[in-house]
């Protein structure tokens, strides 16, 4: 991929306070600069993100109905009654139940768990999952990451005398919302909640934490339980700010300090043990692993492993679940290439639509997700990916950056048995006889509505250094601004007029990498590097040409080092 790169040029009044917040904080003024563009302009703001406070969390009674929520559940609880905890199959749904019926089992014991299962019930909440509730006498059900748009489903629960309580953060409908006896959801139009970007999860944790806090529970009884919410937080990519990056931060510390027991196994199968975990590797090897259950076979077998409290069984079931990512990884690729085959047909007028739709009646529906984001980062356009479930189509959408998809498919709402989602993501279910006119009304939506410069890939960075520059104490001090994620991306630098030390070379499986040993023109400083999927640069490198790179700083795990893990690379024409 080719990307443009572009810079924020600070203004005299910017560069002002850049001088006066390093002054302070005695820390290097391009990372000052990063600081007051991501909005922390003050000594005591800068603290709060570099060491967020658990003491700064929202009140959680400021949510709409979370009185009506914590009173429905102490009655239940009071009365005895049989409560469902209910969730979606992927890492946020599943990790939301495993918190709410971990925290909730300490102090009741009538209380089960549920996740439908993706090929035989779908999205949501499903008629065999009210089934289940019905026979096996539960009377209310903690429905967590989905719940917002299932209408029916709730006033059929209320017919047959089961209450529910939702804990969602998709997007509501505009116009209704379910009859349910408390709905927890920050995106309400009426709720005066001041975080709107949770992840399901962690409006199960604000929930919990009203519960607690209105039964004297002491807080740190729910610390235990933030690994999940970082899993959840960097496997939804919701933004990394505010409350989330709190959450993120103290859970990151408890995935790495004491991790919940099913938590510990899937690192130990990863071979993550003994190194600190990042919001990358939950996002790269943690989650993928968790989400496998439900793409493959069923989720309940991941809530199974995160509840577990014997650490052999919990190995055992994390083998499984790997082999479940395995079996996932290669109908992954499979299913990808044949994409590719399918837009290398597409006739010159679908090429020039500003979105990818594509559709197979083959395709394993817990893989289409993962297909349509890897066809977005190839061809960078708002893209679709379905496959046939019976009569019906069910797809998943992935966006660009800046561009809006849950209101390109919400445009064609008329067409769906079911939709939910939100700016970067949705999922639909119409019927597959009204996929062409889907396509249509699709496309033409994004034709009218995208910028085309939402079809650029765009590195922005934030400063320009020499190799000199990347000293000990600066790579100490941008490690402070961890975790990372959406609004809060790991800071980008470019370092000009760079070449090859001489020991570079294609590494990896396939040789689609490159190891990398530079040295700039200005310092004459070597700096090691790994430029994945890069390789078609390899023949410009090593001709011992000059070349500019954009990059962020990692940290070299054998070196214990700093290291550059390479974004961009552009030769430079004499």
């Amino acid at each position: 991929m080719h990307y443009s790169w572009t810079y924020d040029v600070p203004t005299p009044e910017r560069l002002e306070a850049v001088e006066e917040l390093a002054q302070k904080l005695n820390i290097a003024p391009l990372l000052a600069d990063i600081l007051v563009k991501r909005g922390v302009t003050t000594e005591s703001a800068a603290k709060r993100f570099f060491k967020p406070q658990l003491n700064d969390l929202y009140n959680p009674f400021l949510m709409k109905d979370m009185d009506l929520a914590v009173d429905r559940l102490n009655d239940a609880m009071g009365r005895k009654e049989r409560i469902l905890v209910y969730g979606d199959y992927d890492v946020d749904g599943v990790t939301a139940v495993t918190l709410v019926y971990k925290f909730l089992n300490q102090y009741y014991s009538n209380i089960d768990y549920y996740i439908p299962d993706r090929y035989d019930e779908g999205y949501g909440i499903s008629k065999r999952g009210l089934e289940y509730a019905e026979q096996t006498g539960v009377s209310l059900v903690i429905v967590l990451d989905s719940g917002i748009k299932a209408f029916e489903q709730i006033d059929h629960a209320k017919r047959l005398g089961i209450d529910f309580i939702i804990c969602d953060h998709h997007e509501p409908d505009e116009n209704r919302l379910p009859n349910a006896v408390a709905i927890l959801n920050p995106k309400r139009q009426d709720c005066p909640y001041p975080f709107k970007e949770l992840c399901g999860c962690g409006v199960g944790f604000k929930f919990m934490q009203a519960f607690a806090k209105n039964n004297m529970i002491p807080f740190s009884k729910l610390i235990p339980l933030l690994d999940l919410c970082a899993m959840s937080i960097a496997s939804d990519l919701v933004a990394v700010t505010d409350e989330n990056r709190i959450l993120a931060y103290h859970g990151l510390k408890q995935l790495n300090k004491n991790p919940n027991i099913g938590l510990r196994a899937i690192i130990d199968i990863c071979g993550l043990t003994g190194r600190e975990l990042t919001m990358s590797d939950i996002i790269f090897r943690i989650g993928p692993r968790i989400n496998a259950s439900g793409r493959m076979e069923n989720g309940r077998e991941s809530v199974d492993l995160l509840v577990e409290k014997d650490f052999n069984l919990a190995l055992e079931m994390a083998k499984n679940i790997n082999e479940y990512n395995e079996q996932r990884k290669d109908i992954d690729k499979q299913m990808t290439e044949e994409a590719n085959i399918i837009l290398e047909l597409l006739d010159e007028q679908k090429e020039q639509h500003s979105s990818i739709f594509l559709y197979d009646s083959d395709w394993k529906k817990g893989v289409i997700g993962i297909v349509a984001s890897r066809v977005t980062e190839m061809y960078y356009k708002p893209t679709i990916v379905l496959t046939r479930d019976g009569d019906y189509a069910v797809g998943s959408a992935r966006s660009v950056t800046g561009f809006d998809i849950y209101a390109a498919v919400k445009s064609c709402r008329d067409l769906f048995v079911n939709f939910g989602g939100h700016t970067y993501a949705a999922g639909v279910t119409l019927k597959w006889e009204d996929l062409p006119e889907f396509e249509r009304r699709f496309q033409k939506y994004v034709d009218e509505h995208i910028d085309m410069s939402q079809m650029e890939p765009t590195l922005v960075i934030d400063g320009e250094l020499s190799f000199r520059d990347i000293s000990k104490k600066l790579h100490n001090d941008l490690k402070k601004f961890a975790p990372f994620g959406p609004q809060n991306p790991k800071p980008i630098f470019c370092t000009r007029n760079v070449m090859d030390y001489g020991t570079s070379r294609v590494v990896g499986r396939n040789q689609e990498h490159i190891k990398l040993e530079l040295v700039d023109s200005k310092s004459a400083y070597v700096m090691n590097g790994i430029a994945f999927g890069q390789s078609q640069a390899a023949k410009y490198i090593k001709s011992r040409r000059s070349f500019d790179i954009v990059y962020t700083i990692e940290d070299n795990l054998y070196k214990h080092t700093p290291q550059l893990q390479i974004e961009d690379i552009k030769e430079i024409n004499d």
